[in-house]
């Protein structure tokens, strides 16, 4: 295995990072050109409000690491949670779960992205990250816990719940706290007595509740580099970007 560090490793050490926002149109030698020009550090795909096959996402994946590159897939739902472990099997080697307001959200998105002894994911999977590479050779137990350090559990806040409680929900097992600014906006008018009264506001008690623990704030829309500092200041050390023109 490369002594190298993963993605995990690299996100929690607090790296800036630039996720592509990919699509799984995309074919392997288009992606290869992409990555050459040194820009993105792992892949975003929208499995939430984009339409998407099972057979096409293990393919998009295949490729991808026969490339060297981390997928993350935004899941479709909320009350997918419990279902990160099927999604997984298919070859991200990262999972956002959107619009989480609750306890029981995170702790069914833990147990099913990883094995035990933390989680209850089940075995099984051609598909999987690392089996063909990293991992490879590796028997149950191995593979098991060489996993474990190596996925990435992301949870989107996007309402003044989560917001509220993200000490409770950013729990051990969570790698990134990812904002959805758009559908957070939507919670926000519709708490106008909320004592945060923006997006921005949001950010910045998210990012103070947070601070001490190595669970890092993502951006979950695409910005330009020119736009991103801003978002430093607020603790941001995760961004996506579209494909180069």
């Amino acid at each position: 295995m490369s002594q190298s560090k993963t993605l995990r490793q690299r996100i929690e050490a607090g790296e800036e990072l630039v996720a592509l926002r990919g699509s799984l149109h995309t074919s392997k030698s288009e992606l290869a050109d992409i990555w050459a020009t040194g820009r993105y550090d792992y892949i975003w795909i929208d499995g939430q409000h984009t339409p998407f096959s099972e057979e096409q996402l293990a393919a998009y994946c295949l490729a991808a690491e026969e490339l060297g590159i981390d997928v993350q897939l935004r899941i479709p739902h909320t009350r997918d949670a419990h279902k990160v472990g099927r999604y997984l099997d298919f070859g991200p080697s990262a999972v956002l779960v959107p619009e989480v307001m609750t306890e029981a959200e995170v702790d069914d998105a833990i147990a099913y992205a990883y094995y035990g002894p933390i989680g209850r994911r089940s075995w099984g999977g051609g598909a999987r990250r690392g089996l063909r590479s990293a991992a490879k050779g590796m028997d149950r137990l191995s593979y098991a816990a060489w996993w474990n350090s190596y996925v990435i559990l992301g949870i989107q806040v996007e309402s003044v719940e989560a917001v509220t409680n993200i000490r409770t929900l950013a729990k051990p097992g969570v790698t990134v706290v990812t904002f959805g600014p758009n559908d957070l906006s939507f919670s926000l008018e519709a708490h106008p007595n909320y004592p945060l009264q923006t997006v921005d506001d949001c950010m910045r008690n998210v990012a103070a509740q947070l601070e001490g623990t190595n669970i890092r704030i993502a951006m979950g829309t695409g910005t330009k580099p020119a736009e991103r500092e801003k978002f430093r200041q607020m603790g941001v050390t995760l961004f996506q970007e579209d494909a180069p023109a």
